[in-house]
């Protein structure tokens, strides 16, 4: 028999060895986890709720930098499309990919190793963001097709990149006194809504400020590669807020006026004139083409006006409209005064015979007038301007009527007025030519040179 003493050793011995063992393995274990902590980062999901979930402190109701400098917004604008540029409601529609960057100090981080973090729209609830918006704004609306079109990157130094597609519909006051050869200029502003400047500034990026895609083309303009960035401070009650902005600068392009306005108004105005090659006893064919060019004229001054707001100043393509219609209205009235001075060799004729048988009836009434006073009757004769006469009335036959002038001389009357009728056709021939030549050369060197130019050194 083993004594008890040696027994109760050797228990103790084997148990102590056995603790060892399973100490040297637990210690294996344990360093082995650790070089897999060491050589695995931690998870993207405790890295950002470490970064700015419930348990990292951070705040999205307060701004960077609270209580101390104001946080800076670099601002860059992508066009994607330019277009719909409406002159009736003053105003344009753009589509354009928005981006900010500022940095926030709480994000910047050190624990991943990637320089920066891609992440889900979703997040952007969970930061602070500048409060921007667009001051000269009608309609907007975001993208959700196929999804949110937003981006958000964070980098290792705490800048943010906040990046979003928008369509607007923006204010654009118009100037149209030199419409349709008009340059406008549109505004697009970026305010901040609730920060004052003392909290937050936006400045444009230094590099490519605004982008305009590859093969962008506008329907009826030409957009300037000269984009003129400003800032725009507002100062209100509330405060002063930061604002920047970028003009577009328009070109219209007159291509579709001239063909639906300038051109068919040029042909109805020499079609009017094809009445003075016309017959003037041909009034029916005269007076109907007359008329015709007055109503089609009328009717394309109306059409040129639809799609145009109803401002007090008068326009380009207003004068053009009104001048046109006085030539027309004009050749309308020379047929008028072609006919009346052919005919008045009638009321000519008329009024010899007039003056002719008055002279008749007064050469009678002297010559019966000496009749009487030498067989001293003269009492019996009665006054001529009405008075009363004494003794019994005398009858007297009434006057022959004058005889009609020679046909000769009625011929040559005639004649006479109808050359001048026809002169005034002739005159009309070269003079509305000749003067809506003179009219076109002053209009098109004032509007499409001599302001074309003033606008262009006014951009």
């Amino acid at each position: 028999m083993i004594p008890e003493e040696p027994k109760i050793l050797h228990i103790f011995n084997v148990y102590f060895c056995f603790l060892l063992l399973f100490r040297l393995v637990s210690c294996k274990e344990e360093i082995k986890s650790a070089a897999r902590t060491v050589s695995q980062p931690m998870s993207p999901s405790d890295f950002l709720d470490k970064l700015m979930g419930r348990t990292s402190g951070y705040d999205a109701r307060i701004r960077p930098n609270f209580k101390g400098p104001p946080v800076n917004v670099t601002c860059n604008i992508f066009i994607n499309s330019f277009g719909s540029v409406t002159e009736t409601t003053m105003d344009y529609r753009v589509n354009v990919f928005l981006r900010q960057q500022w940095n926030d100090p709480r994000l910047a981080y050190s624990e991943y190793p990637d320089d920066s973090l891609d992440l889900d729209p979703s997040m952007l609830d969970s930061i602070w963001k500048p409060d921007l918006f667009f001051a000269n704004e009608k309609g907007a609306n975001f993208h959700e097709i196929t999804t949110d079109n937003k981006l958000l990157r964070i980098f290792k130094d705490g800048n943010v990149l906040y990046s979003i597609r928008l369509t607007l519909i923006l204010s654009c006051p118009m100037d149209l006194k030199n419409f349709p050869m008009d340059i406008q200029t549109c505004t697009m502003q970026l305010e901040s809504f609730g920060y004052t400047m003392h909290d937050l500034i936006f400045q444009w990026l230094k590099e490519g400020p605004v982008q305009v895609a590859e093969g962008l083309t506008l329907p009826q303009f030409i957009l300037k590669d000269e984009k003129d960035l400003g800032y725009c401070t507002k100062h209100y009650n509330t405060g002063k807020f930061t604002c920047i902005e970028v003009k577009f600068h328009l070109e219209r392009q007159m291509g579709y006026y001239l063909i639906q306005m300038y051109i068919p108004s040029l042909l109805i105005v020499i079609l009017s004139w094809v009445s003075f090659w016309i017959n003037m006893d041909a009034a029916p064919a005269r007076v109907g083409l007359g008329i015709t060019t007055v109503l089609t004229m009328t009717t394309q001054s109306s059409g040129s006006r639809a799609s145009l707001p109803k401002v007090s100043y008068v326009k380009a393509i207003d004068i053009w409209m009104a001048v046109c219609l006085l030539f027309v209205f004009a050749a309308l009235l020379e047929y008028a005064a072609v006919n009346f001075v052919s005919r008045q060799h009638k009321e000519f004729i008329r009024l010899r015979k007039k003056q002719k048988r008055q002279r008749m009836e007064e050469d009678l009434v002297r010559e019966s007038h000496f009749y009487f006073r030498g067989y001293g009757l003269g009492h019996c004769l009665q006054l001529k301007d009405g008075g009363a006469v004494e003794g019994p009335a005398m009858y007297s036959p009434p006057p022959p009527p004058p005889p009609p002038p020679p046909l000769r001389d009625t011929e040559t009357i005639r004649k006479r007025f109808v050359d001048r009728a026809k002169r005034i056709d002739t005159i009309s021939r070269a003079f509305f030519p000749l003067a809506f030549l003179i009219f076109n050369s002053f209009y098109w060197l004032t509007y499409k040179v001599l302001r074309h130019e003033d606008i262009h050194q006014n951009l």
